[in-house]
């Protein structure tokens, strides 16, 4: 990104984001497609899977839903992607030689990634993660967090903020409540067929 930036080649550029290639980057999926996305630079997408215990680019066709919904949302939530779309760089396994496995891992796929797509659709109508972000920085809308935010407070001011707190209330991220319900989006998305 940095070297499309320096040359002002950001706008005639976008980012192929390859899942395989964030497994082996150590980086999530969605996290590859939010940067991206972030930074203006989603083009397409490279629709595939790798095996997380192997270390190399397996390529498998993506079969895994939480996955594929947390990408949706990402590519949704950029507008779709223009010019680029989802390309399968993807082959069945090995010992999956068959033309039933190529064509069943290429509906298996192809379902995957259309239920992320109808997932991630009623996560954003619901606003479903910007309720939680809204509900994790609300201290940030007034008082000492909205002149954080303002740029309003120095170090020495916060020091002393901080030394008047006589008692400090730890909030739960709620990271399996989270989980729980992205799990019930799909589970309840899937049941509707």
């Amino acid at each position: 990104m940095h070297f499309l930036q320096k040359y002002n080649l950001d706008h005639v550029f976008k980012f192929n984001i390859e899942a395989n290639h964030a497994t082996l980057a150590g980086h999530s999926f969605q996290h590859e497609l939010r940067y991206a996305r972030d930074n203006q630079l989603l083009g397409s997408v490279d629709a595939n899977q790798g095996h997380p215990q192997l270390g190399w680019d397996t390529d498998e066709f993506p079969t895994d839903v939480y996955d594929t919904t947390l990408a949706m949302y990402e590519i949704l939530k950029n507008g779709g992607l223009t010019p680029g779309g989802l390309n399968f760089d993807a082959k069945p396994r090995r010992t999956s030689f068959k033309q039933e496995d190529l064509v069943l891992t290429h509906i298996a796929g192809m379902d995957a990634f259309a239920l992320g797509l109808r997932v991630a659709h009623q996560m954003i109508e619901d606003n479903f993660f910007e309720n939680i972000v809204s509900e994790k920085y609300a201290s940030y809308q007034s008082g000492i967090g909205q002149k954080i935010l303002n740029g309003e407070v120095t170090f020495k001011e916060l020091e002393k903020y901080a030394l008047t707190l006589t008692e400090i209330t730890n909030e739960s991220d709620h990271l399996e409540v989270i989980k729980s319900q992205i799990n019930q989006y799909i589970l309840n998305i899937n049941s509707k067929g």
